[in-house]
């Protein structure tokens, strides 16, 4: 018994020791994009007649810029979405450079253009931002690696340490709360 508990022990601190050398590994590797991302967001957050800076509630190192479209003052007495609640939503999501990646203006489901989501399925800087905005609301979102894909990629375009940009116009709340 004593050996089996040994065994296990030293698999564990194995482990814990590769993925420590895999994570060098992936930081290593992207130091420059990371470091361009970064400078770039910070660039943008210094531009404050332009964005506001807004912060996550659960992470007060967590913030995403935002810049609206349109006067929000003309809809300030509309919904504004729950974590829980599920939005339509028009889209564009670029990288800092403007590479795009994805594009609710690629389809054409359920509606001509508009992606269904729950505020609380996607990435804490979407979130974070859509819950800013009240229906009819059109913005410009800039998400740090941090409140994005991390260290971690998605697809061939989103890779680790990427700044995220997004164009998002709130259609609509078709689900003010959506229960567990």
């Amino acid at each position: 018994m004593k050996k089996l508990l040994l065994v296990i022990g030293l698999l564990g601190v194995l482990g814990f020791g590769l993925s420590s050398c895999l994570g060098n590994e992936v930081e290593d590797k992207y130091k420059d994009w990371r470091k361009t991302n970064n400078e770039w967001f910070e660039q943008q957050q210094a531009n404050t007649t332009y964005y506001k800076t807004v912060t996550a509630p659960w992470d007060p190192n967590g913030q995403v810029l935002i810049h609206w479209y349109n006067d929000t003052m003309l809809t300030r007495d509309n919904l504004k979405p729950l974590l829980t609640s599920g939005v339509e939503v028009k889209y564009r999501g670029t990288l800092y450079d403007g590479t795009p990646f994805d594009s609710s203006y690629l389809s054409t489901s359920p509606r001509d253009s508009i992606a269904q989501f729950t505020v609380n399925s996607v990435i804490d800087g979407w979130s974070l931002g859509v819950m800013q905005m009240h229906v009819g609301d059109s913005c410009r979102m800039v998400i740090p690696y941090s409140m994005g894909y991390g260290t971690s990629s998605r697809g061939s375009v989103i890779i680790p340490y990427s700044t995220l940009v997004f164009d998002i116009k709130l259609d609509n709340i078709y689900a003010y709360e959506v229960k567990p």
